[in-house]
């Protein structure tokens, strides 16, 4: 049985063909090296600032989440109560008819009428009072312009002392909560004077130099 003896060869001999294939490649000069360096960190540039674009959108919109929670959490501890407040306006709206439908004060009346009327005046200072505290405000709109989206007009009325718009008398107040409408008052409002009408030109009694 023959054996294969590793070939051995003399000390300076030529590589075999597998050297030759490694040593054919040339070595790369050193602005090819530049250019690929250029390229590669031109690379990494872009995809850094694609990453920083994205990480910022991202807090971006964290942000905004962060924000609408924060107005949401602060909606509800401000306006948790508007159904109740709402229905409390209402209590005091009727307390103030019990109170304007006593009489006036008069000379010699009974002192338990006297003593009734004081004791209700007392009541409604302290409910406007407790409301003022929870942020419940009454607004008499009298004397101020019409407000479409404060006031609800119930009746016009011509007026030669106030300008068209203006509210004339209140029938209830406006309440609101913490600034947000709860209640719209029922006004009055003044209307405009009908258009006076000039006489056609040559009618007697026209002036043209007028």
């Amino acid at each position: 049985m023959m054996t294969h003896e590793p070939e051995m060869r003399e000390p300076g001999a030529a590589p075999g063909p597998a050297n030759d294939d490694a040593s054919s490649a040339a070595p790369a000069t050193q602005e090819e090296l530049i250019r690929a360096a250029t390229a590669r960190i031109k690379e990494l540039e872009a995809e850094a600032e694609s990453l920083r674009d994205r990480w910022m959108r991202a807090e971006a919109e964290n942000a905004n989440v962060r924000a609408r929670a924060k107005r949401e959490v602060e909606d509800a501890r401000l306006f948790a109560v508007q159904s109740f407040a709402r229905d409390m306006a209402e209590v005091a709206e009727n307390l103030r008819r019990g109170l304007e439908s006593l009489p006036r004060p008069l000379a010699g009346e009974p002192e338990v009428v006297g003593r009734l009327r004081e004791g209700f005046a007392g009541i409604e200072r302290g409910l406007l009072a407790a409301f003022e505290r929870h942020g419940v405000k009454r607004e008499d709109p009298t004397g101020a312009a019409f407000d479409p989206n404060r006031h609800q007009a119930m009746a016009e009325q011509e007026s030669a002392e106030h300008p068209p718009g203006t509210v004339l008398s209140a029938w209830t107040p406006a309440w609101t909560l913490n600034g947000r409408l709860l209640r719209p008052a029922m006004v009055v409002v003044a209307k405009g004077e009908p258009a006076e009408i000039a006489p056609p030109a040559g009618a007697p009694g026209f002036d043209r130099t007028a």
